[in-house]
């Protein structure tokens, strides 16, 4: 069991900001995970990868393979109160679901 966080590489900004942004990937497709899922997630050890993606095209992209394999999912969009304007699409958060689901779909990308 894991969950997947992509992240866009071509927004220009801090690293405080992106761990923000990967908590609220993380938490947001975690509450829309089914419960069975999320408890053996936790059992397991919560675990997490942390990707890059080039662009918003490409994280559209991947928010749309999350979709269509019926997999738990959150789009983060910003509220613009800090470094980027508001409703850049920062983020998208996949699963908790089987490793083999989430791999399915990430396997070609790098570790942020």
């Amino acid at each position: 069991m894991k969950q997947a966080i992509l992240v866009r590489k071509d927004l220009k900004i801090g690293k405080g900001k992106i761990a923000a942004q990967v908590a609220h990937a993380s938490l947001g497709a975690y509450k829309k995970a089914d419960k069975k899922l999320r408890d053996k997630w936790e059992r397991e050890g919560s675990k997490k990868i942390v990707l890059k993606v080039e662009n918003e095209a490409e994280l559209i992209k991947f928010h749309e393979f999350a979709i269509e394999k019926k997999l738990s999912n959150f789009l983060v969009i910003d509220a613009g109160l800090t470094q980027i304007p508001r409703a850049t699409t920062t983020c998208l958060g996949i699963g908790p679901a089987e490793d083999e689901k989430i791999d399915e779909i990430v396997k070609d990308l790098k570790l942020l």
